[in-house]
């Protein structure tokens, strides 16, 4: 990938043009330097590096160790003298890493489609669903679609297991950089509301969003301080997009409705409660194992099938079905795609050989998700026993710890609390503490592995396992460190072979 470099005062320009300069620039400043490298990590550092100071966990070595490798000027809230390199000050570093990021990367999403995809829930499905179709659309032009979400990471030249819903600036750019540079026209990427808060997608340009829905998740010291910072934030993609899709019937909808027509020169809408919306979904039945609805969408109109397992799945498939509808996508690739996708570790669905455990694994980590999943499971294996896994990640979304506590205890005969990326925190501790909120009877096993299996060999009846928050992940985060485990999905075809190998004794 070759980017056309730029001399350190055209960012420094461009740092004025943002208001962002927070002090007159040093003398010395050689701002006819070719910038080499953009750079927050100094283990990346080479010479003709701009550095840039960020993050809670900063140190003023980090500056050092880039001053040894070859950075020559640095950006930064806070001057370090004691670093020897001359200081660009700005008022708000987060404002501004996006914009350097774009600009180093020679504004990569204007070289091709970026669709952002947003809400409480649902962002990974909606985001795999479209990427099928426009892989289906794509494909007799030899070309695939990008995707950054919070399950993986594909750009043409990377292809990873993703950590962060949405990534920092520069790793961003750096996706759409790589997506461009191998000539892809499209890429679909969840958004998320901490990406949107703290600027992360500054710069980019939407070619289409989608807005899903909005629940209460993400409320803690660290995210979202209220509800009303929760969905402003979200509302602020529409401000980047060329054409929003609006879900009419989640909570909020016509204020969601109301920001989009707004800040959006084009706004399309789906429902399935309301026949006015430009797609508007009927008719929604199972057909043996899939399921079938009817979508009323302009040249898209015309019946749908989802090979997928969750009912709920319908409002993701009419969101990729609105943004296909805006994007110009034909029906055939839209309807190819659907019946196609599958979303690693979103309603997995695993059984024994006979069928009388089933084990669906699932990403659902919130109260919104947590009352679809059960509505889902109970209306399609009704009268079954339900076990249901989980926990809780350690210092963020505090709410979730009462939320899917009440919700897992109002649905379940019995709860397995266990380890969810806890971080700094003590994994028992924060079982005890969702413990508190549960109903029905429940155990702590700290184990996730343990905790899978006792849920799985505790059936002595036709029952439903749900296990929830990890999907496919294959990492849990100890401390501040990201361990590598297996994924909840190797747990269970595991602990189902040893079900049935001991069902006869």
């Amino acid at each position: 990938m070759e980017l056309k470099l730029f001399p350190l005062g055209d960012y420094c320009e461009l740092l004025h043009q943002l208001g962002q300069l927070a002090a007159p620039l040093p003398d010395g400043l050689d701002l006819g330097r070719t910038v080499e490298l953009v750079s927050y990590s100094s283990r990346d550092v080479v010479p003709g590096t701009l550095f840039l100071c960020k993050g809670a966990h900063f140190k003023p070595d980090y500056l050092a160790d880039a001053a040894r490798r070859g950075a020559f000027a640095y950006v930064s809230e806070n001057p370090y003298p004691q670093s020897g390199l001359p200081c660009v000050l700005v008022k708000d570093i987060r404002q501004v890493l996006a914009p350097l990021a774009v600009k180093y990367y020679n504004d990569p999403s204007r070289r091709m489609k970026v669709v952002g995809v947003t809400g409480t829930k649902g962002k990974s499905s909606t985001a795999y669903y479209l990427k099928y179709i426009l892989d289906q659309y794509l494909a007799p032009r030899g070309q695939t679609c990008g995707v950054i979400s919070s399950i993986d990471t594909w750009d043409g030249v990377e292809r990873f297991e993703s950590h962060l819903t949405t990534p920092e600036p520069l790793e961003l750019q750096r996706h759409f950089a790589h997506a461009a540079a191998s000539g892809m026209e499209y890429l679909v990427m969840e958004v998320s509301s901490q990406a949107l808060k703290y600027h992360r997608t500054l710069g980019t340009r939407f070619a289409a969003a989608a807005y899903l829905n909005i629940g209460t998740d993400h409320i803690s010291p660290i995210e979202h301080p209220d509800f009303d910072d929760y969905f402003q934030s979200k509302l602020k993609i529409f401000a980047q997009a060329g054409l929003s899709c609006v879900n009419l019937d989640c909570e909020h909808g016509a204020e969601a409705l109301a920001a989009a027509q707004a800040a959006c020169g084009r706004v399309l809408t789906f429902s399935r409660r309301d026949p006015a919306a430009a797609v508007y979904g009927h008719d929604v039945h199972k057909w043996g194992n899939d399921i079938l609805f009817q979508a009323e969408a302009g040249e898209l109109t015309g019946e749908y099938r989802l090979t997928m397992p969750g009912l709920f799945n319908v409002d993701n498939a009419l969101a990729a079905i609105a943004l296909c509808l805006g994007l110009g996508i034909p029906r055939e690739a839209v309807q190819v795609g659907l019946a196609k996708a599958r979303v690693p570790g979103r309603m997995e669905v695993y059984s024994n050989a006979g069928g009388e455990v089933t084990a669906i694994v699932d990403y659902a980590h919130n109260r919104m998700s947590f009352e679809t999943l059960f509505r889902s499971v109970k209306q399609e294996y009704p009268g079954r026993r339900i076990v249901t896994v989980f926990g809780c990640p350690g210092k963020k979304a505090f709410d979730r710890r009462r939320d899917l506590g009440e919700v897992s205890g109002a649905n379940s005969d019995l709860v397995v609390l266990t380890e969810e990326d806890s971080g700094e925190e003590d994994t028992v501790s924060i079982c005890k503490e969702i413990a508190s909120h549960v109903a029905c009877p429940c155990r702590i096993e700290p184990n996730r592995g343990e905790a899978i299996r006792q849920a799985v060999l505790s059936c002595r009846e036709p029952s439903v396992i749900l296990i929830t928050g990890k999907g496919a992940e294959t990492r849990q985060k100890r401390g501040l460190e990201y361990i590598d485990t297996p994924s909840d999905v190797e747990y269970v075809q595991t602990f189902l072979r040893e079900w049935e190998a001991n069902r006869g004794r």
